[in-house]
């Protein structure tokens, strides 16, 4: 097993005498094993023991066990003691998730804090295999059909090509003392279900199940990398990132076979699942102006685009107050820079939408700056005497629903709105030839 531990090691082209490896060891045959075949192959590593004290005198034995097999390997220890069940009532999650959060976490302090490479875990093929029949169970892609996989950022997993026979046969044929964990036998649990279940039943039909698995995941792993190289390529070509939007062309990807799968590819990063996307196809030739929630995302189905953003939580109405002389006022990563002067000293008085030309003595003080509201109406640069209603500006300059979200008014301190920000001057507080002071405000984005 050393050798096919070494192949495993080469074959993925990694240094381990120069990359040292966090061992998360929690006594049991696995990760026993794994501790023993670094030490046979030089490798250097330290030793990551999870106290999780749920399984009282045993959690203690177990502690214990791991501080003595470090000793005798020679390897630095580290251990902790973690309060699971606080984690759980406090995010309303299960005890394996708390634990898995937990551990996790501090694997990555220390990887960090000591200097090394990789954190690496004792999962096998049987781990790999049981979580593709997991996966198959709750709905997955090709991703999840292939198993865990050997390298993940920081993550190791170097027993993936040993199966759960292979390494009780070398812990026997070694002698290794182990901890056995009497939570595995139970079937409380999803995986041991799957485990006890399930693989004895698929073994009978197939006794070389997990061979059979593995070269089978290796063919899927190249499967899932080849298609994302293609999909990435094709979605570089549709999709364009501006601020905090993503639009995706609904012409680019309409004219392409399998549309769902493209757009899912582009949409898991969102938080969007495969079903919310059949959706989302299926209404691209409807009215635009559907949207779509993820649990993080928002997207909006608009004339020409697909438009996706990260979602924010609606806030209660509110104004920013802005006094006479008062140079700037921020708001929503954006700011309005307020500078007064005479007309005499400025003969430009073009306007456009980030940049107006106020006059200055038609203010009433305070102005406010505000979310603009369903019913305001103003006059439109170059409209003497008409009015509009914003909705409708809107409606006419074709603009997608998050722009009108963001929108924003200024305000006179007779309630006539003098510009609508970012978009057009109100025709009332234009410069004219009788025009003494000017205020001029300048919109701009926070980087």
């Amino acid at each position: 097993m050393l050798d096919a531990f070494l192949t495993f090691i080469n074959q993925h082209k990694l240094d381990l005498k120069k990359q040292p490896c966090l061992l998360t060891v929690s006594g049991g045959v696995d990760s026993v094993v794994m501790l023993d075949l670094f030490h046979k192959a030089g490798f250097p590593a330290g030793i990551a023991h999870c106290n999780f004290g749920l399984r009282g005198e045993d959690s203690e034995g177990d502690e214990q066990f791991v501080q003595q097999l470090s000793d005798k390997y020679g390897f630095p220890f580290y251990t902790k003691r973690f309060d699971v069940k606080s984690l759980t009532q406090k995010k309303g999650i299960s005890t394996q998730m708390a634990a898995r959060e937990l551990r996790y976490a501090w694997f990555e302090e220390l990887r960090t804090t000591h200097h090394y490479t990789y954190i690496a875990t004792a999962h096998h093929a049987n781990d790999s295999l049981e979580t593709t029949l997991l996966n198959l169970v709750r709905g997955t892609g090709l991703s999840g059909l292939s198993g865990i996989s050997a390298i993940n950022n920081h993550l190791l997993r170097p027993l993936l090509l040993a199966t759960k026979e292979e390494i009780l046969g070398y812990a026997t044929e070694n002698a290794l003392p182990w901890r056995e964990d009497r939570s595995n036998d139970s079937d409380d649990y999803k995986r041991n279900q799957i485990r006890h279940q399930v693989v004895p039943v698929l073994k009978q039909l197939n006794p070389s199940l997990e061979s059979t698995f593995i070269q089978s995941s290796a063919k899927l792993s190249s499967a899932d990398r080849l298609l994302k190289e293609v999909l990435d390529e094709w979605a570089a070509s549709i999709v364009v990132k501006t601020g905090d939007q993503v639009r995706i062309s609904k012409a680019g990807l309409m004219s392409e076979s399998e549309p769902a799968y493209r757009l899912w590819h582009i949409l898991q990063d969102y938080g969007f699942a495969y079903a919310q996307v059949g959706k989302i196809v299926e209404g691209l030739n409807g009215i635009s102006g559907k949207i779509f929630q993820s649990a993080s995302h928002t997207l909006l189905i608009d004339r020409q685009d697909l438009i996706v953003r990260k979602s924010t939580v609606n806030e209660v109405d509110y104004y920013i107050q802005i006094e006479d002389n008062q140079q700037t006022a921020e708001f929503a990563g954006q700011c309005i820079s307020l500078t007064k002067k005479s007309s005499n000293t400025d003969n430009n008085f073009v306007n456009s939408p980030n940049s107006v030309s106020i006059d200055y003595d038609k203010l009433v003080f305070p102005l406010q700056l505000r979310r603009w509201r369903l019913g305001d109406a103003f006059q439109p640069l170059g409209m003497n005497g008409r009015r509009k209603k914003l909705s409708d500006l809107f409606t006419d300059l074709k603009m997608d629903h998050f722009a009108k979200q963001q929108t924003q008014i200024l305000v006179n301190g007779n309630d006539e709105i003098i510009w609508v920000v970012g978009v057009r001057l109100d025709e009332r507080y234009r410069i004219t030839e009788s025009t003494q002071q000017i205020l001029q405000a300048f919109l701009s984005t926070h980087e």
